[in-house]
């Protein structure tokens, strides 16, 4: 069976929606060209995808209409295979874009590779090579469910914990907690990036701005004041020696990823 009788319809409707959103592959240029990379799996799957080099700057993903005409990507994947740490080096530069600031990352690796995968490497999940049409499709859908389940544009929800961005509120179990601004502003950035790991020099600079001149320390300390305030509800992961992750929600185990459709070629 050939790659285009693969075509999804819910893949297809995504590409007919005039490139409002798009799929960033980063890999070697060797790879970007290879019809079983992931670039053109993900094409014959229906999605619009932008490419560019490991070793490149990652702004030549954007284009200057983007944010005029609404165009967002919605998901970036890292075409590793047997180099992994240019990935790392890759996913360092690319996380300096606000754009992609919240954008889920899926790292593709060979089998060997796949040990050398640790939780604090950045990425939120990860796919084999060779790929499987079907996985590589499910594994962008998963990043895409895990973003909106607790993402919204004014509220996010932690189990028991919701905090309200447009009236400046924390709430468990319906309880108001009173937060400092910069406790506020670190729990906001925590939830909009649930699932990832984040060092704490990242969070210095993004929640206290890349002029503030204190140290690490001062992310700690503030988590340490969430905590007190907000109890076992606050399902915050340290990464010792490194940084924090707010936990990734659990799917119900009925929300399975959707199946593709097998179609004949038009």
């Amino acid at each position: 069976m050939t790659m285009s009788a693969l075509q999804t319809r819910p893949a297809r409707d995504a590409a007919r929606s005039l490139g409002r959103s798009f799929i960033a592959v980063i890999a070697d240029r060797a790879w970007i060209r290879r019809d079983d990379g992931a670039a053109s799996v993900l094409r014959q799957l229906g999605a619009d995808v932008r490419t560019t080099d490991l070793r490149g700057n990652p702004a030549d993903l954007i284009d200057d209409l983007d944010e005029e005409l609404g165009i967002r990507p919605r998901a970036i994947l890292f075409e590793a295979v047997d180099r992994p740490d240019l990935a790392r080096a890759a996913l360092t530069a690319l996380r300096k874009i606000p754009v992609f600031d919240t954008v889920g990352t899926l790292l593709a690796v060979s089998s060997p590779h796949v040990a050398r995968i640790e939780p604090s490497s950045g990425f939120d999940d990860f796919v084999v090579f060779p790929y499987s049409p079907v996985e590589l499709y499910a594994r962008i859908r998963a990043l895409e469910w895990r973003r909106s389940e607790f993402e919204t544009d004014e509220r996010h929800k932690l189990g028991q914990i919701v905090v309200d961005k447009a009236a400046h509120e924390v709430t468990v179990d319906g309880r108001a907690v009173l937060l400092t601004p910069k406790e506020f502003a670190l729990l906001t950035y925590l939830c909009e990036h649930r699932g990832r790991a984040l060092s704490r020099e990242h969070l210095l600079s993004r929640v206290w701005g890349k002029g503030y001149i204190g140290g690490r320390r001062t992310v700690d300390i503030h988590v340490r004041r969430l905590r007190a305030k907000l109890g076992d509800a606050l399902p915050l992961e340290t990464l010792r020696g490194w940084g924090y992750r707010l936990c990734a929600p659990e799917r119900p185990e009925a929300e399975a990823p959707p199946a593709l459709e097998v179609v004949s070629a038009e």
